[in-house]
């Protein structure tokens, strides 16, 4: 079965602050908050993260409102 899996190092886990960041369409605004203490995200088997840095795997795909998921 396809999962999903976030490992953690629970010592290191720590929440800085969030940052604001001005990257939207006309110059619109949003707060981006980063997590650390993450060590490595798989997702269907497929490593996208580690250390906190995305390694550019990209295995899922967009759902979009209304429509249905497939396995």
């Amino acid at each position: 079965m396809r999962a999903d899996l976030n490992i953690v190092d629970l010592e290191r886990l720590a929440l800085p602050r969030p940052v604001m960041q001005r990257d939207l369409p006309a110059g619109g605004r949003r707060l981006v908050q980063c997590a650390e203490g993450y060590r490595a995200t798989f997702v269907g088997g497929v490593q996208i993260a580690e250390a906190g840095e995305l390694t550019g795997a990209r295995p899922g795909r967009l759902v979009r409102m209304g429509q249905r998921g497939q396995a």
